[in-house]
């Protein structure tokens, strides 16, 4: 799933500057070196390399499973072929040709890129729209269509400015310092998020504690929350990229895409390609997302709008800024940068950060905060803009203090550990002890190589500290001050106010001085109050200073000490360490943290501001408006369509922050309910405008369908539809914010609310749909048109209802979804939880039977609820499987047919000649001829009918063997391409009414009828297969007749059976071919529902796992998640049950029921007040003695003990096991947890992580004793906090995708350059959506990264991937399966660049991780092991390299079969080390192994056959030499040398480094330019079918898996 993209490297590019540069059209990788210093010489020097035709291409075999959940996804793509597409370099001279409309897996969707060049090329609008929120398989899972489906060209010629919205403003780094090399920056070229050393941006406007987010524009998505209007005005400013502004800085002034009024024409040559119909006939939707393919109503393929690319360029000079007592400072700068950004770079320079209420001059006139710099009269280069102090005004010193209290606390993880801010953790810098691109290269033999003893091969030792390395006295953030707080005077008295107070401040200074501070409009001084007394007077001497830093380091030179040395390591970390997640990532373990007085923490929670934008006029914000109006924002263009994503995005992001945060304040009560007279659960809340509710079934609504159990999955189903009508993107049709919290224990639902909802009821409100699930229904004409727009795309079959008058009304949804016309005339949807088509394996069916097949695996079963639903991912499975099974059926009836008329028509021309002949030649005896012809006739009549009887018996014969193979076989045998052209052929005679000759045409009607018929269409002229989600639904009257009804239902199940025969056994293959390795549970949730197999199905997919060997480490990860997610639900209860006093309590008891070994836990006593005894005789002693008696026998003095304490280990399980049978209809066959832990190897802190993730639990870090009878396991101490579990939709970028895509397809097809280009540009595009860090990033960083190993930019592949790596440990987390993928391309990529020490950190790291989240079993583990053991062999350390290799072995023997091209490379590996250790013989034995591999798999006369055998030559002469050295050492003197020495030739880096390249799947091929032509027309013509591609790369491609052994080349 790997992701790729230009992202350039922060450190390296410290002491660069930028020069302006064109945007040569043929330079295909211009700037693709952005990770270090490349100037515009090595760039066009990179480019001509990577353009030579005979140039060494590297075909990459994706490292590891191609489309692994664990994230080692095919790095270049699966799926689709790329039609043919032009950089964005080449935009002036060349148009772009469409994109591709399979979409790839979610976990290949490209992300986000730091800065790349622009380039002017876009595709057409109407192909845009892949959000692949719900499409996408996670983790790399390639949707089917990928590989069979593949969507050709559409006509483009559109060429747009990629401006960055209608106003387009490019985003740069100001920074100081001089510069002289054009150099790639964080920054994305236009809407970046600005974080200046650890001070968010206006991106952030969540957070109000920054002091620029206050000054801020109006930024980057112009829909600064609160400012957009409803006339959608909207302006769009630019915020200035991440920067390391310590050194010098750097600022790139590209090629600018500039507003549309300077326009430059720039040629436009118009790429037409024809479009295939097959997208359209089967309304291709990969995963729920259909790429927005321009029907034929909406451009009819002739309208093309061609907007003119436009290069404007973008000026670049210097300016001095004159700062009070700074140096001055040169700073680059763009002319189409805001003076804004020179303020924030400013406010994060060390030398100047203290200072935020300042003005900027230009010869004595204020600079505007908004102002372009181009527009300034008077700025040229060189010119001086002096800084000037502006008086403070109440608002301007809160937001000073507040400032200065960020840089006091910006290096430590407090934050990151109590998921606030949108902070997380990155330990990547402490495990390689510094910057990576700062290291100098160490020589191999002065390596300190020996791992932990916990990370060895076979130990069992699972520590939990070093999960958080760093976290020792050492690495602690220097403490400044003990308190600054405001002070208790405030606020100012009314006199005072006369005098210009503002505030005040208490501060108390490491030397135990206090001190209370006057804020007033010149600045800050020293008064005279004390706690006790107010005296607002100056102290003496007066101390008048204009920041509040300046004042404190006067009067403490500590605090002056210690600011120094937090500025120093501010600025020494990297960007990615201080940029805000868009989403909040929560740490499952937390150390014990100082608590410390915090005021502006304390003013942010208790607040009655909500904490949200303070700087914003007006209101809370009106979340609904905003979600609705950026969804309606103008998305004709691309500039349009990257302003659209941008703003939908970040408002999407602000309200899942701001829903998170009023759930936890609903379950804590810090919110009165709007019907506060009803039983708590049914309570409901409005808080900063959100709707929340809980998951409990008020008024028994779910009666009928299952009570609390419906209401608790209702809304995650609601959420599901909402994902998928938002992904579809109807214009016109609107859906609600929807936010699914699970927090101690409750389900929050947080809706954004539709005007005018809260003013009626709903009965009045409703205009469509069914409020009393079917009783009463409504339809609306514009909900019809719009919904069957989105139906089309969603296979949902408009139906007919019955009303309860007895009205017929038609529907293009459940009767349960909503149509709601608000105040402001927006068509609403709501209540979507059945949007999908029941999942009929789990109702109990009255009047209706499942197939055979199916019932006989123990189907229906009997669910808790009726509300289980089919996922989109399998609907559109489902569809495709059965559209080509049609195709196919038709396609060889219609040839067969075809060939039949063929044959007659050639017989009756060969008569007729014949006659002509015989009629010339003896025309006197015509009439005796006449007689014999009529003969003739009449004979070869009877001949022809008998010839057509056999003929069509045996045609009869071959149609039901085709049926078989046509219905049963495997989708790649057949060419469905042709098929296609087949079907649409007769298929388009037919629509235009065309007359065929005889009655052909009534017969191909009555193939593609048969064909239909075979696929149970609900058409039967053509193909047509949409659900009824209604079909099974209780209480709904249908107004279709009963056969219809019938074909509906038949279709549903089918659809369920479909689950159970087709996709859970293609799962199982997947991972037996090891396309698929999870390594937790999340991983492999996420693998299941790629293919659209709910978690409900996972007994069924254990039973499959179970019966293969090979995968016992799948089973047992399987097993561990089922057993977790019973006990999930148990908890869930558990905690409902408990005082709040007691949370801490029952979670630990809870875990010591689930994981300890203690068989009677008693739960721990909470540290509680005891409530006052009556008499005040009790003494102390008595008191602790009662406190104790109590604390073991209840937890409240006035209540018996609680329900929670009374469990027991053996409780649990037994209520586990009874879960499993109810929920799952899985039989646990165990005596007790610990049973199943040792019968199928699982680990408990695994487990426990697992288990912690899911509940949202954080426990302390420190070392767990689970094997301890006698004592519990867990405290109450040892909880830390429950945090939230949040369920959103994920908007996402479209065309990124779609470049994305295509530059895959042409790195498979060898154009590395091109694709590399557009790959690039795709990140830069991904940039303006998503701002400076997102998920998806890492995965891109990682693919650039690959491609500069490959092209030889070693360094650069290590300045890439480090930024991944840090990426990913933020996003996703810091122990997360693709954090350690990362994690080992780090370790190859600073091992080629001479870094031997760093890269076996690194792998320590990754194997450590990798042991905590899943042991030491599974497939990753040899991987990792078979990398250690490569480098440890390297630097000479056998010992430990063999017994990582051995280990590698053993696993790769268990996974992939000790007949595998794994198990040779392991043998082989092993043979080499044993070599080095002089042990000839067992080498040998290896070996030998390895050649009988080879030459059985791959015959003798293949390369790698030819090798074993060399090595065994080799390996025999050594070991002969070796015994005759002995034989003659031992001749000449045993006695006095035991032990003859033997000189081992260490392995040279080179051949180290090929081995671990062919280990990591990486090959490198030698490619000539036929060869390339060769191999594009190939793939164009198979359409990357999994076939293997004949002629020179053949090969290589079909070998790849086996060269590359333990990574497979997906080509």
């Amino acid at each position: 799933m790997a992701l790729g993209g230009e992202v350039n490297d922060d450190n390296a590019s410290r002491q660069t500057s930028h020069k302006v540069k064109k945007c040569p059209v043929n330079n295909n990788v211009n700037i693709k070196s952005g990770g270090e210093n490349v100037d515009k010489e090595k760039s066009e020097k990179q480019s001509a390399k990577m353009n030579k035709d005979s140039a060494v291409k590297a075909v990459i075999c994706s490292n590891g499973h191609a489309n692994t959940p664990n994230g080692r996804a095919d790095d270049e793509g699966g799926g689709g072929v790329a039609t043919p597409r032009v950089s964005y370099a080449a935009a002036a001279k060349k148009a772009l040709s469409p994109t591709i409309n399979n979409v790839p897996s979610q976990s290949e969707f490209p992300t986000c890129e730091e800065s790349q060049k622009p380039k002017s090329k876009n595709e057409k609008p109407s192909q845009e729209n892949t959000t692949a929120d719900t499409a996408t398989k996670l983790n790399g899972e390639k949707p089917i269509s990928n590989d069979k489906n593949i969507c050709k060209k559409d006509k483009l010629g559109t060429k747009e400015p990629i401006t960055n919205g209608t106003e387009t403003k490019s985003t740069h780094v100001v920074n100081g310092g001089p510069q002289k090399n054009p150099q790639c920056d964080i920054s994305s070229s236009n809407n970046t998020k600005l974080v200046s050393n650890g001070i968010n941006s206006d991106l952030d406007d969540t957070k109000p504690n920054n002091a620029e987010e206050i000054k801020v524009s109006t930024a980057d998505v112009a829909v600064k929350n609160a400012e957009i209007s409803i006339n959608n005005k909207v302006q769009t400013k630019k915020t200035a990229s991440i920067e390391k502004p310590n050194k010098s800085e750097k600022n790139k002034p590209t090629e600018k895409r500039e507003n549309l009024d300077k326009k430059e024409d720039c040629k436009d040559e118009k790429t037409d390609s024809k479009t295939d119909k097959s997208n359209d006939d089967t309304n291709k939707i990969v995963n729920g997302d259909k790429d927005r393919e321009s029907s034929p109503s909406e451009d009819g393929d002739d309208k093309k709008r061609d907007a003119e690319v436009v290069f404007i360029q973008d000026l670049g000079f210097t300016v001095k800024i004159m700062s009070p007592g700074a140096e001055p400072l040169d700073i680059q700068v763009s002319s189409m940068e805001l003076v804004q950004e020179i303020h924030q770079v400013l406010m994060d320079r060390e030398d100047t950060c203290h200072r935020t209420c300042f003005s900027l001059q230009l010869d004595g006139v204020t600079l505007d905060n908004f102002a372009e710099l181009k527009n300034i009269e008077g700025l040229k280069d060189g010119s001086v803009i002096k800084v000037v102090e502006e008086p403070y005004t109440m608002r301007e010193a809160r937001i000073h203090v507040r400032h200065v209290r960020d840089l006091l606390k910006s290096i430590d993880y407090v934050d990151a550990y109590a998921g606030q801010e949108c902070s997380s953790l990155a330990f990547l810098n402490v495990v390689t002890q510094g910057d990576i691109l700062e290291k100098k290269k160490s020589r191999p033999e002065s390596v300190d190589c020996t791992p932990p003893d916990y990370i060895m091969p076979g130990s069992t030792e699972r520590p939990l500290l070093p999960l958080h390395p760093g976290l020792n006295k050492e690495n602690k953030a220097p403490q400044c001050l003990k308190v600054l707080t405001t002070s208790g005077w405030n606020p100012p008295p009314g006199p005072r106010k006369m005098c210009g107070d503002l505030l005040y401040l208490h501060v108390i200074t490491l030397e135990e001085r206090q001190f209370h501070i006057t804020a007033c409009p010149r600045g800050f001084y020293l008064n005279q109050s004390t706690e006790e007394v107010f005296n607002p007077r100056p102290s003496t001497p007066s101390l008048l200073c204009h920041s509040l830093i300046e004042l404190l380091s006067i009067v403490s030179p500590a605090f002056k000490r210690n600011f120094a040395l937090v500025q120093k390591k501010r600025m020494q970390k990297h960007p990615f360490e201080r940029v805000a997640t868009p989403y909040q990532v929560y740490q499952w373990a937390s150390p014990m943290l100082e608590h410390t007085v915090d005021a502006i923490r304390a003013e942010d929670t208790f607040s009655s501001k909500l904490g949200y934008e303070e700087h914003i006029p007006g209101q809370t914000r009106d979340w609904n408006e905003e979600l609705q109006t950026t969804r309606e924002l103008p998305r004709a263009t691309l500039p349009e369509r990257l302003l659209r994503e941008r703003a939908i995005f970040k408002v999407h992001s602000d309200f899942v922050a701001a829903a998170t945060r009023g759930a936890m304040a609903v379950v804590d009560g810090n919110v009165m309910a709007i019907n506060p007279g009803e039983e708590p659960k049914m309570q409901m809340f409005i808080w900063n405008n959100i709707f929340f509710s809980l998951g409990f079934d008020v008024r028994d609504h779910y009666k009928d369908l299952g009570g609390d159990a419906a209401a608790f999955v209702a809304p995650r189903n609601d959420l599901q539809g909402v994902r998928v009508y938002s992904a579809v993107d109807t214009p016109g049709l609107h859906t609600l914010g929807t936010v699914v919290v699970d927090y101690r224990g409750y389900r929050v639902t947080a809706q954004s609310i539709i005007p005018g909802i809260l003013e009626k009821e709903q009965e009045q409100s409703v205009v469509y749909g069914s409020i009393d699930f079917g009783t009463t229904v409504l339809s609306h004409p514009k909900y019809m048109e719009l919904l069957s727009k989105a139906g089309q795309q969603l296979k949902i079959m408009p139906h007919s209802v019955i009303s309860a008058n007895g009205e017929t009304v038609e529907l293009c949804s459940s009767v349960e979804c909503k149509g709601i016309i608000g105040n402001d005339g927006r068509h609403y949807i709501l209540d979507l939880l059945r949007t999908f088509p029941p999942d009929v394996n789990f109702l109990q069916l009255e009047g209706d039977e499942l197939r055979e097949d199916i019932k006989s695996m123990g189907f229906p079963l009997i669910h808790k609820h009726k509300l289980c639903c089919l996922r989109q991912e399998l609907v559109d499975s489902f569809v495709e499987n059965r559209y080509f099974i049609f195709i196919r059926y038709a396609a060889f009836h219609l040839q067969q047919l075809s060939a039949k008329r063929k044959a007659t028509e050639q017989k009756a021309i060969e008569a007729n000649k014949e006659t002509e002949k015989n009629e010339a030649a003896n025309e006197t005896e015509q009439k005796r001829e006449k007689s014999q012809e009529k003969e003739v006739k009449d004979k070869k009549q009877k001949e022809d009918k008998k010839e057509e009887t056999v003929e069509k018996s045996e045609e009869t014969k071959k149609q039901t063997d085709n049926e078989g193979i046509l219905l049963n076989e495997n989708l790649s045998e057949i060419d469905t391409d042709v098929a296609k052209k087949i079907v649409e052929s007769i298929t388009d005679s037919f629509c235009s009414g065309e007359k065929q000759e005889n009655d052909s045409g009534e017969r191909s009607r009555e193939v593609v009828a048969a064909a239909a018929r075979a696929v149970a269409s609900l058409k039967e002229s053509e193909f047509d297969v949409r659900f009824n989600p209604d079909v099974y639904s209780a209480g709904i009257k249908h107004a279709a007749t009963p056969e219809q009804l019938a074909k509906q239902r038949h279709l549903v199940k089918e659809a369920a059976a479909f689950l159970l025969t087709s996709q859970i056994p293609a799962f199982a293959r997947e991972c037996l071919e090891h396309t698929s390795a999870p390594m937790d549970g999340a991983a492999l949730t996420e693998a299941l529902h790629a293919r659209g197999i709910n978690i409900r199905y996972l007994g069924c997919v254990i039973v499959a796992l179970r019966q293969h060997p090979s995968l016992a480490y799948l089973h047992a990860i399987a097993l561990g998640e089922i057993i977790l997610r019973a006990a999930k639900h148990l908890y869930t209860t558990h905690l409902q049950s408990c005082e709040a006093m007691y949370t801490g309590a029952a979670a630990a008891h809870f875990l010591n029921c689930l994981l300890g070994a203690c068989d009677n836990p008693t739960p721990s006593p909470p540290e509680n007040p005891v409530p006052a005894p009556a008499s005040a005789r009790s003494t102390r002693t008595r008191r602790r003695a009662r406190n104790r008696h109590r604390a073991n026998t209840s937890p409240s003095p006035s209540s018996p003990a609680q329900h929670w304490q009374t469990l027991t280990p053996r409780q649990l399980f037994t209520q586990i096991q009874q879960e499993l049978e109810a929920y799952w209809g899985f039989g646990l066959d165990a005596e007790s947890m610990d049973s199943v832990i040792q019968k199928h190897g699982l680990q408990k802190i695994s487990l426990l992580r697992s288990f912690a993730l899911k509940v949202g639990l954080q426990i302390m870090l420190r070392e767990y004793d689970f094997d301890n009878k006698n004592k519990t396991t867990f405290s109450s101490s040892d909880i830390m906090n429950i945090f939230p579990v949040v369920k959103h939709i994920n908007p996402r970028a479209s065309d990124a995708y779609n470049f994305y895509t295509t530059g895959q397809n042409k790195i498979q097809a060898g154009a590395v350059s091109e694709g590399h280009e557009l790959i690039a540009e795709a990140l830069n595009l991904l940039n303006n959506v998503y701002g400076a860090m997102h998920g998806e990033i890492a995965q891109c960083l990682r693919m650039v990264a690959r491609l500069c190993y490959v092209t030889g930019e070693h360094r650069d592949a290590m300045a890439y991937q480090q930024k991944a790596v840090l990426m990913s440990e933020r996003v996703n987390g810091i122990d997360h399966p693709y954090t350690i993928t990362e994690y080992s391309h780090l370790a190859l990529y600073c091992f080629v660049n001479g870094q031997v020490s760093t890269a076996l950190k690194l792998l320590y790291r990754a194997r450590y991780l990798a042991l905590l989240i899943c042991g030491e079993n599974h497939p990753e583990m040899a991987l990792l092991d078979s990398n250690i053991a490569l480098i440890l062999h390297a630097v000479g350390e056998y010992e430990l390299s063999l017994r990582f290799a051995e280990r590698a072995l053993t696993v790769t023997n268990a996974t992939h079969g000790a007949r595998s091209l794994k198990a040779a490379v392991a043998r082989h590996l092993l043979a080499r080390t044993l070599s080095c250790l002089a042990d000839f013989r067992a080498a040998l034995v290896h070996e030998k192994e390895t050649y009988t591999i080879y030459k059985t798999l791959l015959g003798e006369k293949h390369e790698k056959t030819r090798e074993s055998s060399e090595c065994l030559r080799h390996l025999t002469q050594q070991a002969v030499v070796v015994q005759k050295r002995l034989a003659e050492a031992y001749g000449k003197s045993a006695a006095l040398h035991p032990h003859p020495p033997i000189h081992i030739q260490p392995p040279a880096i080179p051949s180290v480094i090929d081995m671990l390249n062919l280990i990591n799947g990486i090959l490198f091929v030698q490619i000539s330019p036929q060869d390339i032509e060769h191999f594009k027309a190939e793939i164009e013509k198979r359409h990357l079918k999994d076939k293997p591609i004949a002629g020179i790369l053949g090969e290589h491609v079909e070998k790849s898996e086996t060269a590359a052994d333990t990574k497979t080349a997906d080509s």
